[in-house]
């Protein structure tokens, strides 16, 4: 019986060292004094690269002071969106600034900061199209990230939704015939067109009792707590020394750092 009694203390033993690591993998993966930061880096004015290559947008210039305000160093880390969301699990990353909308789904397996912007999403065709709101869009060809709230807008209203996995992408499709819209945050579809002004594309707004206005905020892992009441500190002092709102004037415009 001394062969038994030898297993179950190994196996103890074991379990005891998984739990271990378990809770090791559940801690905040901030090391060094650095804040990691997962975003695409293709979504313009949210997160893209200037003229020179630099990381630069509202999402890229609120967390660089949010990680100060931490007494923390940002760290990029540009990846797709596909795989965004995943790189929190996989502790990749801390936090992703991404324009993510905050949702039920999201805040049951991740954790949300406060908001520190809100989005209005936009139908987005050629000048001549006849479609002008989400009623318009069923059996309508429109491009989508996968997954993404935009992706579940259309689906919602009837369109057959393909995959353009980025807003320029999405924006040539639509151009070249290949698509007929997208949805998209209406900041992006400004920036994009202010670049590109004889694009012959249009928004147009879609109303809040068709699709609720977005709070966007910081995405974590679920086990992030205490990063979480530190953001949440952040954001608040941001909001109230006027960081959010010039920063919101900057990229956007106009300051829509409030409902």
């Amino acid at each position: 019986m001394k062969w038994k009694k030898w297993i179950f203390l190994v196996a103890t033993g074991l379990l005891v060292l998984g739990l271990a690591g378990c809770g090791k993998a559940e801690k905040v993966t901030q090391h060094s004094g650095k804040l990691t930061i997962g975003l695409e880096g293709t979504y313009a004015p949210f997160g893209y690269r200037d003229k020179t290559g630099n990381l630069t947008g509202y999402d890229v210039e609120v967390s660089k002071a949010i990680a100060k305000k931490m007494g923390l160093k940002p760290e990029f880390k540009p990846t797709g969106w596909d795989s965004l969301i995943a790189g929190l699990n996989s502790n990749t990353y801390d936090v992703v600034f991404n324009n993510m909308a905050v949702t039920k789904e999201r805040k049951q397996k991740f954790r949300m900061a406060d908001p520190y912007v809100y989005s209005k999403a936009v139908i987005i065709t050629k000048d001549n199209s006849d479609i002008k709101t989400v009623d318009d869009i069923k059996g309508k060809r429109f491009g989508e990230g996968t997954g993404t709230d935009n992706w579940k807008i259309a689906e919602k209203y009837g369109a057959k939704v393909f995959s353009g996995p980025q807003f320029e992408t999405a924006m040539e499709m639509i151009q070249q015939g290949r698509m007929d819209g997208a949805i998209n945050a209406e900041p992006a579809f400004n920036a994009w067109a202010k670049s590109h002004p004889n694009s012959g594309l249009t928004a147009h707004v879609i109303p809040s009792d068709k699709v609720e206005e977005e709070a966007i905020a910081p995405l974590m892992n679920k086990n992030s707590a205490e990063l979480n009441k530190k953001m949440n500190k952040a954001i608040k002092e941001l909001r109230k020394d006027g960081t959010l709102k010039r920063l919101s004037v900057k990229y956007f415009g106009s300051d829509i750092t409030n409902r």
